[in-house]
């Protein structure tokens, strides 16, 4: 039987694991991580990490051929194919820092797997996490130093993870493609063969790709980052169709019938958000400019910079148009997360619009299905006001009519689908006059809630005529 070690019991390691072990009952798999509270929530009927279908997997393998464990030496010395799928932040301070990965933590996990594997034992370590170009050869240059020629054998692969949040376990059951990269020596060519033969338990030979180390690791970047280029550049004729009366959606439908160009990621809107894109082309960026490629790196720096400009383009619309002020008003806020199924909020445009707000001293009314209050205060607390006074200034509510009675504008900022169907007569009812709608998503019927008397905004569609003549900037 072969044996699988994951490192990590995180938002990857966990669920990724979980599928090989419903796909490969022959080979057993162990998650380890030093994280006690998380070991034990993987083993218990709450799982740390929310996807759909998640809870199924875990439930028909663990106990049979998948464990979560603390026991990290053990089952490491034990594995023949080591997964390292651990948490790579970007830095905070030093050298790089806001743009840079901080590897403490993946460099931690190389000398575990180094100290535990036993001498004359050939192991297989495999990168997961999302980490600079080059990191594989480091890791190499570490376990050979540890194993001085004499102890362990490595061989290092990269096998980077595609999946999106929301959709992980459909998106690990059928996979667009299974990237492995490895050396170009007979014992890489024998490494990649031994994983991709796990792999071809359920993915079709074809969509098993195999690169170098180097290529494997650039195109985990490059594939978030051409994603969110796509979405800067439609966010940045979103501005242009609301300066000259164009519907981006008209824009976005004609060009997207390009086969060059395709129709995936050409929804405008508030902005982008989530663990991975702001991340990793800011990484991207970073390369570029450690290896010399100044306009490179001011390039991808420009994506950041359009999505920053939608979200402060979106405050500024907001407050514009009621009247150049927001003070004391309330501002109904619907959705928080990044994006509909899933609770995440990280990098999420909502929380930077109700920043900017706050700051304009609005009154924030948030509704958003899968986010907790506890994460909402969280992320819209300022360290400049007293805690009784941010606690007034931020509502939470239960749902979305409660979240906009007797608000002067409501955001839609999510794109919940609930937010589709809901009685926007019963909520223009409860607002105060005149009522407006910031459509952030494209979820609104813009013409059916105009004629319920709304003034409405949605970015990228012609101004609503109350807005025609207003300035776009406060």
């Amino acid at each position: 039987m072969v044996k699988i070690c994951c490192i990590g019991a995180g938002y990857v390691g966990g669920p990724s694991m979980a599928v090989i072990a419903l796909k490969c009952p022959a080979i057993e798999v162990a998650v380890v991580d030093v994280s006690r509270p998380r070991i034990d929530a993987w083993n218990s009927d709450r799982l740390p990490v929310l996807e759909p279908g998640l809870d199924a997997v875990v439930r028909a393998c663990r106990g049979r051929n998948l464990s979560f464990s603390a026991d990290v030496d053990r089952h490491v010395a034990d594995a023949d194919i080591v997964f390292v799928s651990v948490n790579t932040p970007t830095k905070a301070r030093g050298l790089g820092a806001g743009r840079a990965a901080d590897l403490a933590y993946w460099e931690s996990a190389a000398r575990v797997v180094a100290a535990a594997s036993r001498s004359g034992k050939n192991k297989i370590v495999v990168e997961k996490s999302a980490v600079p170009v080059r990191t594989a050869e480091a890791m190499e240059r570490m376990l050979l130093a540890h194993s001085g020629g004499g102890g362990a054998t490595f061989q290092v692969l990269s096998n980077p993870e595609f999946f999106s949040e929301g959709t992980a376990v459909r998106d690990l059951l059928c996979p667009d493609r299974v990237l492995i990269g490895g050396r170009d020596t007979d014992a890489g060519r024998s490494a990649v063969r031994a994983l991709r033969d796990v792999y071809a338990h359920w993915v079709p030979e074809d969509r098993i790709v195999t690169t170098s180390l180097c290529s494997a690791e650039l195109s985990k970047l490059a594939a978030n980052a051409l994603l969110a280029q796509r979405v800067s550049s439609v966010n940045a004729i979103s501005a242009l169709c609301e300066a000259t009366g164009a519907d981006v959606s008209d824009v976005a439908r004609a060009v997207g019938w390009d086969d060059r160009v395709g129709d995936g990621f050409l929804n405008a809107g508030v902005g982008f958000g989530g663990s991975s894109f702001q991340k990793d082309v800011l990484r991207l960026a970073y390369a570029c400019e450690c290896n010399g490629l100044p306009e490179a790196a001011d390039y991808w720096r420009q994506v950041v910079a359009v999505n920053e400009y939608q979200k402060s383009r979106f405050v500024r619309r907001v407050v514009s148009s009621m009247f150049n002020t927001v003070a004391g008003k309330k501002v109904a806020v619907l959705g928080f997360a990044f994006k509909k199924g899933v609770g995440d909020t990280r990098e999420s445009p909502a929380v930077d619009v109700c920043r900017g707000l706050l700051g304009d001293r609005a009154h924030v009314s948030v509704y958003d299905p899968a986010v907790s209050e506890k994460q909402i205060r969280r992320d819209t607390a300022s360290p400049a006001a007293a805690k009784a006074q941010a606690h007034q200034q931020v509502l939470v509510a239960r749902d979305a009519y409660e979240a906009a009675e007797g608000a002067h504008g409501l955001c839609v900022l999510t794109d919940w689908d609930e937010f589709r169907t809901l009685d926007y007569r019963r909520i223009f009812d409860g607002m105060q006059r005149p009522a407006f709608v910031f459509d952030g998503r494209g979820v609104v019927d813009v013409g059916k809630v105009r004629e319920i008397g709304f003034v409405v905004y949605s970015v990228g569609k012609p101004l609503d005529p109350w807005l025609k003549g207003l300035p776009a900037v406060a």
